[in-house]
């Protein structure tokens, strides 16, 4: 609980202790004969009135200072001050108290309240390394201006786009593409910020200034996209906008309608202090105190249940919005595929023979790989360790790294080559055509004292439950989904292929997300909902600008966690056709109470209106429709019966 929610907290206990302790002590000095001066008895009712609800009163002020004067604070301050007015200070101090309950819970549904994005992107570069006098100087990436040369280290972050002149690598481009496979870099080839340097060290000729970057445009995106995202406005705020001007002139009318007619029709007593204390009634009676903590109930019941099975929403309004989704947007990476290379297929040669010869096919390729730790080297080693093999450095020697091509070692005396197309053929080495035929992913040829042994098949393994979530989804009346990756167009295509994607858009950047989300925002209807679901810190932009951001919780990056506004602990997919049922049980579960609450308090305001219902009867309803509210909330929890 925060500090703030613990001082509202404070301060119902305060305020609930004084109120019994007051009305207690009247009905023991009423008993003994004892009259309590008027002005007294408004005093100390005063205290626990201002304790509860001094904001409120402040914030209604200022409504009415800055012209927005009909919401549900003023409700709450003309409403209690009338309960003061005629002389019901007790029921005025009660109706605050439990509008003040129903707020705290809205408050705890809510939940925390986001961190800032950015100082969690930890794509942001801290320096860039320049020479002077033959050393390397760290800076701030702001003060390198286009056309300088920087240098980049092993496991550092490229600060800023520009050209490499110098050396060969790897980069890691994960954080920004969302692509799997490292790429492979050398002189002339252009780089961008925020990717990290893996193997070897370059020297980059700057091209932009660090302001002008790929890595501060993401950091801008993430920042002004929030700005635009379109949020389910609050019910009650909403609601108030509406029923407190017509309660207030309902009650205005109430005062003045029926004295004139009787003065000016029936020349009769117009009776102003029976009407005018009915209107106060009146307006005591119209506040809405059930519906204003029926309805955060109802989200909190929604809300739980949806933990119980992993699902974690930040707040109503994110609930509500997920039953109004028509269009999904995911990344492929990390979201529909599990973003860890294996070993999905082996094909062995015809010379390559003996018993459990693929098992040994890995063997060999993992062997003369054990000295990198490059992805691929450390999904082969996983895969010839689950077979059974024990990868032994000592039996390894001669390793040759051909950068872009492979590896060639020794192993126990053989002579192993284990690499791309590329390496094949700079050996002379002869690879049949079409290995693999239909199926994607990084092929790894091996061959062993020059004669071709097999080939062995790496790819993104398609996440278990990916298909049926996609299947879930359009049960649950989705019109349209789309996948959004950094990776190659066939490696896009394949995968939206076997999951049943409705359209994919392939070898995109955090910028040309965010473009795509756009178009898409622009094409649907006002009352639709666009939902985006990711993993990385190169998702985040995109989950802040959609109607409502998915992350995954496991793997997930910091930053998408932050920027989602729903978190699947469990990074299964399957998660989110759930969390749309959920969402709409919840919805019909508020409705329920909505309209419940409603027709009670008509009926008082009615009751009222006529002289049948006091003020204490209206809050004994109120506290009734409450407790039927919050049962009916629980309902949400049972998510076994969605």
């Amino acid at each position: 609980m925060k500090k703030k929610q613990k001082k509202v907290l404070i301060r119902i206990i305060i305020t609930a202790v004084l109120l019994a302790g007051i009305i207690i002590t009247e009905k023991v000095l009423e008993g003994a004969g004892v009259e309590i001066p008027k002005w007294i008895e408004y005093a100390v009712y005063a205290v626990p009135y201002l304790v509860i609800g001094y904001d409120i009163l402040k914030k209604a002020g200022l409504g009415i200072i800055h012209g927005q004067i009909f919401d549900e604070n003023f409700l709450m301050a003309i409403a209690t001050a009338g309960a003061f007015g005629i002389g019901e200070m007790e029921e005025g101090v009660a109706v605050m108290l439990f509008y003040q309950i129903g707020e705290l819970f809205q408050s705890i549904a809510v939940g925390k309240s986001r961190k800032n994005i950015t100082a969690l992107m930890d794509i942001r570069p801290d320096y860039a390394n320049i020479e002077s006098d033959g050393e390397l100087v760290q800076v701030s990436p702001d003060e390198v201006k286009p056309g300088e040369v920087i240098v980049v280290k092993p496991g550092e972050k490229i600060p800023i786009d520009g050209v490499v002149i110098e050396g060969t690598s790897a980069l890691d481009t994960s954080a920004l593409t969302g692509e799997s496979v490292p790429r492979n870099v050398g002189i002339d080839t252009e780089v961008i910020s925020g990717c990290i340097n893996m193997t070897g060290l370059l020297k980059i000729r700057t091209t932009k200034e660090f302001g002008e970057s790929t890595v501060s445009k993401i950091l801008d995106l993430v920042q002004n996209s929030g700005m635009k995202k379109s949020k389910s406005e609050d019910f009650i705020t909403r609601f108030a906008k509406i029923y407190t001007p017509l309660v207030c002139i309902g009650a205005v009318l109430l005062a003045l309608l029926p004295p004139l007619f009787n003065l000016l029709v029936m020349n009769a007593d117009p009776e102003w202090l029976v009407w005018v204390n009915r209107a106060l009634t009146f307006l005591v009676i119209s506040c809405p105190c059930a519906l204003v903590i029926s309805i955060p109930l109802s989200f909190f019941g929604g809300i739980g249940g949806a933990s119980s099975q992993g699902i974690l929403v930040k707040g109503s309004s994110y609930l509500e919005l997920l039953s109004k989704t028509k269009y999904v947007v995911f990344d492929k990476t990390g979201t529909m595929t599990e973003g860890v290379f294996k070993v999905t297929d082996v094909v062995v040669s015809d010379a390559f023979t003996g018993e459990n010869a693929s098992d040994e096919l890995l063997y060999m390729a993992a062997m003369a790989e054990s000295f990198s730790d490059h992805p691929i080297s450390k999904s082969l080693k996983q895969a010839a360790i689950e077979s059974g093999k024990e990868l032994t450095a000592s039996s390894v020697s001669d390793v040759e790294e051909i950068s872009g091509h492979g590896v060639i070692a020794s192993v126990s005396g053989k002579k192993v080559y284990a690499g791309n197309a590329k390496l094949m053929q700079k050996y002379g080495i002869v690879i049949p055509e079409n290995v693999f035929e239909g199926k994607v992913g990084t092929i790894i040829h091996v061959a062993k004292d020059g004669i071709y042994s097999g080939s062995i098949l790496i790819s993104d393994v398609i996440k278990t439950n990916a298909k049926a979530a996609i299947s879930g989804l359009k049960e649950n009346g989705i019109d349209k989904t789309v996948m959004l990756t950094g990776d190659a167009r066939r490696v896009a295509d394949f995968v939206a292929a076997e999951l049943g994607v409705d359209e994919v858009k392939s070898e995109l950047l955090p910028a040309d997300k965010v473009d795509e989300v756009e178009k898409l925002l622009d094409a649907k209807k006002a009352k639709e909902v666009l939902a985006f679901v990711g993993d990385g810190i190169n998702d985040a932009p995109v989950l802040t600008r959609a109607d409502i951001g998915i992350a995954m919780g496991a793997m997930g990056s910091d930053a998408a966690i932050e920027a989602a506004d729903i978190v699947l602990m469990d990074d299964d997919p399957i998660k989110i056709p759930l969390a749309m049922k959920i969402s709409r049980k919840t919805l019909g579960i508020v409705r329920q109470n909505i309209v419940f609450a409603l027709f009670v308090k008509a009926a008082c305001l009615v009751l009222g209106a006529i002289g049948f219902a006091n003020m204490w009867w209206a809050i004994f309803a109120d506290v009734g429709v409450m407790v039927l509210a919050v049962l009916n909330a629980t309902r949400a929890l049972m998510v076994k019966r969605v």
